[in-house]
């Protein structure tokens, strides 16, 4: 299972929850209940984990990193592993979109303050009691 793998691999490599905690930016704790079995990563905290244990997303799914890989788990794994980078890139692709979409719209409000900027300048020069003074001259 995941967490059995996740704690074998964490020991071979020599590291400790707080170190591997330290380089996912998550805490200990989170690092424990996944060694426990208590919860799991979610895509991305996988992808990142096999490629810091230099492991298969598959490899870290499967029932032991010790044991025969069976067919049936071997093609569950992968399978779980496509789906995991697919979900990774679809995040990706609507943190990107997000991204474009807070740009636009600081452009608009930026854009829109200045139009009021230049708008109250504008008004105010055309306002100003100097720029229309008219001399009245007595025929």
């Amino acid at each position: 299972m995941f967490h059995e793998n996740l704690k074998t691999l964490r020991i071979e490599k020599g590291m400790s929850q707080q170190f591997l905690a330290d380089q996912l930016h998550v805490t200990r704790q989170t690092i424990s209940k996944w060694e426990r079995g208590l919860s799991v990563p979610d895509a991305d905290m996988l992808i990142a984990l096999s490629e810091m244990f230099e492991v298969s997303v598959s490899t870290l799914l499967n029932r032991s990193v010790n044991e025969e890989d069976t067919s049936e788990s071997t093609l569950l794994a992968e399978k779980l592993e496509q789906l995991n980078l697919q979900l990774a890139q679809r995040n990706q692709r609507s943190r990107k979109v997000w991204k474009v979409i807070r740009f636009i719209a600081i452009a608009c409000l930026v854009f829109g303050i200045l139009c009021i900027l230049l708008n109250a300048v504008a008004m105010k020069s055309y306002q100003a009691p100097e720029a229309s003074v008219v001399e009245i001259t007595e025929s």
